[in-house]
């Protein structure tokens, strides 16, 4: 999927224009290129509860519902934890897995929408020179 220094060239040396940038939302309406809309992601727990279970910030993602099952099944079988909870594990690491796909793909996309804006951008220009 790439490292952070092929990012880093990408955005600071040769594309600056056109890297998007991952501290900031996308630019560009999320339901463009999907005339049947696109599936909402939600999160099942509320606050309250996060902060009941005194779940971590850095743990407070889209799998934080995997991960809640996953303490849960710890505090209930804490020595033997890899034995009973394995697939509570497995959930878990798979959510993070497609978090993470998913994040890339998004990227992606909002790289792939600005270069696109950029030629329009030009060609638009060219043209109004030739007239």
């Amino acid at each position: 999927m790439g490292g952070s220094v092929g990012h880093m060239y990408y955005a600071y040396v040769t594309n600056p224009d056109t890297a998007p940038d991952i501290k900031n939302p996308p630019t560009f309406d999320p339901m463009v290129g999907f005339p049947n809309g696109r599936k909402e992601r939600t999160v099942n727990t509320t606050r309250e509860e996060l902060d009941r279970a005194r779940i971590p910030l850095k743990r407070r993602d889209y799998c934080v519902d995997y991960f809640m099952e996953l303490m849960r099944c710890r505090d209930e079988h804490f020595p033997m934890v890899r034995k009973y909870c394995s697939h509570h594990i497995h959930a878990w690491e798979h959510c993070q897995e497609k978090d993470k796909i998913m994040r890339v793909k998004e990227y992606e996309r909002e790289r792939r929408l600005k270069e696109r804006a950029k030629r329009i951008a030009a060609r638009n220009e060219a043209e109004a020179m030739v007239e």
